[in-house]
């Protein structure tokens, strides 16, 4: 990791001219990043925002959701790579010291004022999708609201499962957070492609009932459970399908429901 000092970032217009500051390449296909934050930028954990490069004069954007809480002093984004990508055949080489444009209006439907009360928080992500959780995880207002916290990433590949780690390891021993997230916090990594101790979609895994079993959790209640989704579309379509079977329903910050899911995103 390497970090740097950078100058103050600039305004133009409706964007800020920020510093990269690290880059991480998980694999071929993700990666990620983390650039300095204006004092002026304000989000809620789980929004997200525009990000992107300025080319030939222009700038060159796509939503990204803010991986970083709310509270940190960086901002920091998880990403596919995309070789004929507009932005991200582009962005994937960004190296310490670059500059990115960042948004100066985050938004989004991935909040706690979108949802009702309830016992248990369900943060369904594939793929990139994990991004807003890396927020709201280490946000504590959501260890405030709910009993349990469960996290749940699927990937193709095991080696898509980045921040493993940071579930398994590094939050239950972090110096602020581990006291407050305690035992709360359950993450549930499942892989579609290789072999893996929890193999399957996540569609299925709660049809069947496994993930209940799995992590020792009752079966879906309405009045308890609520759910957080973020995805491909064709996933986030079957489980939208899936929990209006079951009575859940969708919320919003005018409002608030059952579950709330993220429809903002497109590869590019």
């Amino acid at each position: 990791m390497t970090d740097v000092t950078a100058a103050p970032a600039k305004k133009a217009g409706a964007f800020y001219y920020e510093t990269v500051t690290w880059v991480q390449h998980w694999t071929d296909e993700l990666f990620s990043f983390r650039c300095t934050r204006d004092p002026g930028l304000r989000f809620q954990s789980g929004q997200f925002v525009m990000v992107g490069l300025e080319v030939d004069g222009k700038p060159l954007l796509r939503a990204y959701s803010i991986a970083s809480p709310a509270w940190h002093d960086e901002l920091e984004f998880y990403s596919i790579k995309v070789q004929d990508g507009p932005l991200t055949s582009r962005l994937q080489h960004l190296k310490v010291g670059d500059q990115v444009l960042i948004g100066r209006k985050p938004t989004g439907t991935l909040v706690l004022d979108g949802l009702k009360p309830g016992k248990r928080l369900y943060m369904l992500g594939t793929g990139t999708g994990l991004a807003p959780w890396l927020s709201l995880a280490r946000e504590p207002e959501v260890y405030e609201r709910f009993e349990k916290v469960i996290v749940t990433h699927t990937v193709r590949h095991v080696s898509d499962l980045n921040y493993r780690e940071l579930f398994e390891e590094e939050l239950k021993t972090d110096e602020v957070l581990s006291e407050l997230i305690g035992d709360k916090l359950l993450y549930y990594p499942t892989v579609t492609r290789d072999p893996f101790k929890t193999q399957g979609r996540i569609t299925d895994l709660i049809a069947s009932g496994q993930i209940f079993s799995d992590l020792g959790l009752p079966k879906l209640d309405p009045a308890e459970d609520r759910f957080m989704l973020c995805g491909g579309p064709s996933v986030l379509k079957d489980l939208k399908i899936q929990l209006e079977a079951l009575g859940y329903v969708e919320g919003s910050v005018s409002q608030p429901g059952d579950y709330v899911l993220e429809r903002a995103f497109v590869e590019t």
